[in-house]
């Protein structure tokens, strides 16, 4: 079988299927996945989509249901595969068959719409659907399509995964180590871990904004954003951008409002999320230790502009970034920073914790932020304050970080190195006997 081909000579257009759990809503695969697509197809290649949930163009997508993390069948393979030490050998029996029932909608989307690429989006990377992994590396292997794995977070980075009864499946599929895959990280630890779990090399792309093109001010109906949570004319409003789970830290940010002495309310823009509801109690205890007005907004925030049933406005979340006067991102880890870059993105200044990927990777590129290393110290609170009322030193601050951002993390970085990865690749992969 041929394996490459010379697109300048190709009759058929590149056709790329990415693949994942879900690719819809705003989690930061999603919206990367959907970056990349856009990436391509301003190259000529022509996307296409596989995952348990999709919000994208339905005629070019497949639906697998059981694809999806939260499937009532992954969800109790997944029970009874972590927090565990063995596996029965009924639950070795249901992994396999719904590989099997995934392996063959995978044949069934390369075929309906001939693709000649897979980008695999995080699936090979979070074991959360461990039949899906097994069943994109099998198919890789028998037949021959090249395939592009972005990777944003391993499970070695997450304790949850360290118990667990499918340690050889782990070894197999997450990353597998296969000659016709070649691996995409997010940060160069990803890229090192990878190389020392695995043995195998991976090519560093990092998170991208469009800072191309400047964000459009609030329309009529993001206007009325701070009267809606009950910011006040004479107050300011700290956004907390993110899920109320423990790595984020959000401690800091309770304490950095209550030291500055000022006028403020912190806004909290997302929900607990699926790691349960302690640690927001801990955060609403710690808020009214510290005499802080802590505002949980996330009925009012969500992925499309709406109404709830008594008529509130809900807003996305680039309609609340507009009006915030500091945002604060005191993370303990991340896998790479989506709410830092959104956040240059709008022009906003920045609180940053010194985790790990913006101590290697993003602090190095000269931005100028408001940092803190695991504590809120005088410094970090002078300069808060310094930001809050000098609006010029705040225009140089945020003006000086957008065109940083523009330079390493825009569109136009993301095409270049796309390209590069094309190149080594061959652009158009033709694949073998998927008949199956």
């Amino acid at each position: 079988m041929s394996l490459l081909c010379d697109c300048m000579r190709c009759s058929r257009r590149n056709r790329i299927g990415f693949v994942a759990t879900r690719i819809a809503g705003t989690d930061g695969v999603s919206l990367e996945a959907l970056k990349w697509a856009e990436a391509f197809e301003q190259d000529d290649y022509e996307c296409f989509y596989f995952a348990g949930e999709l919000e994208t163009p339905p005629e070019k997508s497949y639906l697998s249901a059981k694809s999806h993390f939260t499937h009532h069948e992954i969800v109790d393979i997944y029970k009874r595969s972590f927090d565990v030490r063995h596996r029965s050998r009924s639950t070795t029996r249901k992994i396999m068959a719904v590989k099997e029932e995934i392996k063959d909608e995978l044949y069934e989307f390369i075929n309906r719409f001939h693709l000649n690429l897979l980008v695999i989006e995080n699936a090979l990377t979070i074991p959360l659907n461990i039949p899906l992994g097994l069943a994109i590396t099998e198919v890789t292997s028998e037949t021959g399509i090249v395939v592009i794995a972005h990777h944003h977070d391993f499970y070695w980075e997450r304790s949850r995964f360290m118990t667990n009864a499918v340690w050889e499946y782990l070894d197999m599929a997450f990353p597998p180590h296969l000659p016709r895959i070649h691996h995409v990280v997010i940060s160069s630890a990803g890229d090192s871990q990878l190389g020392f779990r695995k043995g195998t090399s991976s090519t560093t792309i990092p998170n991208v904004m469009d800072f191309e093109i400047l964000p459009e001010p609030p329309d009529d109906f993001a206007s009325d954003v701070r009267r809606a949570f009950g910011i006040e004319d004479d107050e300011y409003m700290i956004l907390q951008p993110t899920r109320v789970i423990q790595r984020k830290g959000i401690e800091h940010a309770i304490e950095l409002v209550s030291r500055l002495g000022m006028k403020a309310k912190l806004v909290i823009s997302h929900a607990s999320g699926d790691e349960g509801y302690s640690y927001e109690k801990r955060i609403q205890e710690y808020s009214r230790l510290l005499n802080v007005e802590t505002l949980f907004v996330s009925r009012l925030v969500n992925e499309k502009r709406g109404y709830t049933r008594s008529g509130r406005k809900i807003y996305t979340l680039d309609d609340v970034y507009p009006h915030a006067d500091l945002v604060t991102y005191p993370s303990s880890f991340e896998g790479f920073g989506n709410a830092f870059l959104e956040t240059l993105y709008f022009k906003k200044p920045i609180v940053v914790n010194s985790y790990s990927i913006y101590s290697t990777d993003i602090k190095p590129k000269g931005f100028d932020v408001i940092e803190i290393d695991g504590y809120v110290d005088n410094t970090a609170l002078a300069k808060t304050k310094k930001v809050l009322r000098d609006p010029v030193y705040r225009e140089h601050m945020v003006s000086h970080n957008y065109e940083t951002a523009r330079r390493f993390y825009s569109f136009a970085v993301l095409r270049q190195k796309l390209r590069a990865v094309m190149t080594e690749i061959s652009p158009c992969a033709e694949h073998g006997d998927s008949t199956g």
